[in-house]
């Protein structure tokens, strides 16, 4: 989720997918995650030795962040909310 915002901030576009992000951002570790995430070990420990590297690479990509939403054009909040709403409510009427 990290990677998906500091892209939305930079580049003012949404990509979730993370495989397409690494393209991008080269992260060494997302090849291993990614592969144990597709064995089914999304739930499994990762080794006590692993943890001061994730720890430290996911604090490294929020200040990432933070910094890419301080230097982003992108406004705090989305203006077309309302507009969207009066869409929504509006729709319903018009579905077959």
């Amino acid at each position: 989720m990290l990677l998906t915002g500091i892209h939305l901030k930079q580049s003012g576009q949404i990509e979730a997918n993370l495989l397409r992000l690494n393209e991008i951002y080269r992260l060494p570790q997302v090849p291993d995650l990614v592969a144990r995430k597709l064995a089914g070990l999304l739930q499994a420990v990762l080794p006590d030795a692993d943890l001061p590297f994730h720890e430290a690479e996911m604090q490294r990509l929020r200040t990432v962040l933070v910094e890419a939403s301080e230097r982003s054009a992108l406004p705090e909040r989305a203006a077309g909310a309302p507009a969207l709403n009066d869409l929504l409510l509006r729709l319903p009427g018009q579905l077959p």
